[in-house]
């Protein structure tokens, strides 16, 4: 948010943890490791670190109760801006299947920033 602190943006989406505060594209990517380590566990990087380009399905294969946890952690991470639901819930089975770490990193950095603009992007692609 334009002219907003990371103090008071901390505040403002009352985050569990100190990284959340960072919405840059790498500390997002970085927050987003952290949480699907959580949810599937140290497996998570045996092939190494969560890349853009890792996907959901081909490289960590989530399964649907997964990414509800997911769903839940991004919201406790980044408040109700980043409505990650409603944001899955726009997209097709084929836009699911080759969802990828790059575009939930995206969609987060653009719902901090935009939530409007964020919804809509997927509504586009559609």
């Amino acid at each position: 948010m334009p002219g907003q602190t990371a103090e008071n943006l901390d505040t403002t989406i009352g985050t569990t943890t100190s990284t959340a505060a960072d919405t840059s594209p790498e500390a997002v990517l970085a927050q987003l490791e952290e949480i699907l380590t959580e949810i599937v566990g140290d497996d998570l990087m045996l092939d190494g670190p969560l890349a853009m380009d890792t996907s959901f399905s081909d490289d960590l294969q989530l399964e649907s109760i997964e990414f509800v946890a997911l769903s839940e952690e991004l919201l406790a991470a980044y408040g109700e801006k980043v409505d990650f639901v409603s944001w899955m819930s726009a997209m097709d089975l084929d836009q699911v299947v080759a969802l990828t770490a790059g575009q939930v990193v995206d969609f987060v950095v653009t719902s901090l920033a935009d939530p409007a603009a964020a919804s809509a992007a997927v509504a586009s692609e559609g």
